[in-house]
């Protein structure tokens, strides 16, 4: 199969009010005829998110913002196009997007394509039917109690790396994305961390 999808690397970086580091992510290799919302539901499994009942929405570089239009009724943002419907075919290599899940928690993510594609007969031994995570770093900060020790710990360990921390609000609601560092720490596969 020749390199025609795409490699989508996601990086949690808030949510509950904590800005969070080393920052959690995952690499997802998907399809250009996936669309938006199969995106969200990767994402959101690959982050082991168990209550689904929550909105999302992606906004892209240029302020569009992506959103499941049916759950609005008829209040989305003036210009929203549905997730449903919006194919991946939207994003040029090296595009960076916001993605927010469950706006009262805000879970907010940095979301980078990578520059050339990839073959996922290659990367996964497999063509799967939705995107799929294939690289993850760093466990989920979710926990039954809402607030967790990974998280916790995070916080405390904030402040003396938040000078850091690429402009996440600067990339998703106005700024120039080209310019946001998304970097982050030196990456190590871990066992488990795309389970969390």
């Amino acid at each position: 199969m020749a390199r025609t999808w795409l490699s989508v690397r996601v990086e949690l970086v808030s949510g509950r009010g904590v800005d969070l580091w080393p920052r959690p992510g995952r690499v997802f290799a998907a399809s250009r005829s996936h669309t938006f919302a199969q995106l969200a539901d990767a994402i959101d499994l690959a982050f082991a998110r168990w209550d689904l009942a929550h909105m999302h929405m992606f906004t892209l570089a240029d302020q569009t913002q992506i959103t499941p239009l049916e759950l609005w009724d008829g209040e989305a943002s003036r210009g929203s196009i549905d997730s449903d419907r919006t194919k991946l075919s939207r994003l040029g290599g090296g595009e960076q997007f916001a993605y927010v899940f469950d706006f009262g928690d805000d879970w907010a993510h940095l979301c980078t394509v990578a520059e050339s594609r990839i073959d996922p007969l290659e990367m996964l031994g497999v063509v799967p039917s939705e995107p799929m995570p294939y690289f993850g770093w760093v466990t989920c900060p979710i926990s039954t109690d809402g607030v967790g020790t990974a998280t916790t710990a995070r916080r405390r360990s904030r402040s003396s790396r938040s000078d850091r921390l690429p402009s996440f609000r600067r990339c998703c609601r106005g700024g120039d994305p080209a310019n946001a560092d998304s970097s982050g720490p030196r990456r190590r596969r871990t066992a488990g961390a795309l389970a969390c």
